[in-house]
């Protein structure tokens, strides 16, 4: 986290005047206070507020901070390569199955689910939810992958009150799926050594990490406020996905149906949504919605158990001994096969 002295420069660089230039000026200062690290997929990554982020991003996630949550907005927060796009297919399909059939007209068949459920930091400028509606009675959903402490305070605000779903992922086969992803998707930059990239995931530097204190974060919230944060766990999610969409289901205020689970709906939408039929959809094969990966990047496996074909058993044992003393304590457990 920036400290005083850096804290105070930008105070006083911001108060000299109003220009955007110096805006540009507070954010490169900041930037330059901030420790460091080589990144997965950038260049660098910055200790900022607590958690490791790329450059690129810290101008974004400090705009969001300005972000006015309403009372029916839903917030769905997901460490990276966690199954967020997973869960913004199954939580898009069951917000708006009143809309959309989901073997025939559904969006997710021409779009890529990132395009459908918004980062916070890019709501500003994206219209097809309406985000920036004068509607309060909408409800508005949008992803993030933010910590809970950096979320924004608007968020938090229990007079607001808000609604986080939180998809946490053993830290095994997050790592190896942010391996994959990160540095052989990425045409950004040469790709780490999977010993490399284990050596700073177990020392908590990883996008938006590191992965003990993001995981604690939300499941504390959800222990003390369940009705304001679910947290769902991946494994469970795959082992029982129609149990746990009913939980999402009635938690986002949209519960199923009597008629609707005797119809079969629900199993639809884990069909429409399930990897495999994603991973096969035209849209998802080709193109880029975001500008250094591929659609298709975003579906690898989505199993459970994977790590077990990359970890070595001292690599195993270490991170075994991280979270042990990071997590214990806290009653946060994982299943690591199904």
């Amino acid at each position: 986290m920036e400290n005083d002295q850096t804290r105070a420069t930008i105070t006083t660089a911001a108060a000299t005047t109003g220009k955007e230039a110096d805006h540009d000026d507070c954010h490169d200062l900041l930037i330059a206070s901030l420790p460091k690290e080589k990144g997965w997929s950038s260049h660098q990554l910055y200790l900022y507020q607590g958690f490791w982020c790329p450059s690129v991003y810290i101008r974004e996630e400090m705009a969001a901070q300005h972000f006015q949550a309403r009372q029916k907005d839903i917030v769905l927060a997901i460490n990276p390569k966690s199954g967020t796009t997973w869960l913004k297919a199954l939580a898009f399909s069951i917000l708006h199955r009143q809309h959309y059939t989901p073997s025939q007209n559904s969006p997710l068949l021409t779009s890529n689910p990132h395009a459908l459920v918004p980062n916070l930091f890019l709501f500003q400028g994206f219209v097809d939810q309406d985000l920036n509606s004068n509607n309060a009675h909408s409800t508005r959903l949008l992803a993030t992958h933010l910590p809970y402490h950096a979320l924004p305070p608007s968020i938090k605000s229990l007079a607001i009150g808000c609604r986080i779903v939180y998809l946490c992922r053993n830290p095994y086969d997050t790592f190896i799926s942010a391996w994959h992803f990160f540095t052989k998707a990425s045409d950004s930059l040469e790709p780490l050594s999977l010993n490399d990239a284990f050596d700073m995931y177990c020392r908590g530097i990883f996008g938006y990490g590191p992965f003990w204190d993001h995981m604690l974060g939300y499941w504390k919230e959800s222990s003390e406020r369940p009705q304001k944060v679910l947290f769902l766990k991946y494994e469970d999610l795959k082992d029982n996905p129609i149990l746990h969409m009913k939980r999402l289901a009635e938690f986002m205020g949209v519960p199923f149906s009597i008629e609707e689970e005797n119809e079969g709906l629900i199993e639809e939408i884990s069909r429409l949504c399930s990897i495999n039929n994603l991973r096969e959809l035209d849209v998802n094969k080709t193109g880029k919605f975001f500008p250094h990966f591929e659609n298709k990047a975003f579906f690898r496996k989505g199993e459970v158990g994977d790590w077990v074909n990359y970890l070595t058993p001292e690599m195993v044992a270490r991170l075994d001994k991280v979270i042990q003393e990071k997590m214990v304590g806290f009653g946060l457990t994982f299943k690591t096969s199904l």
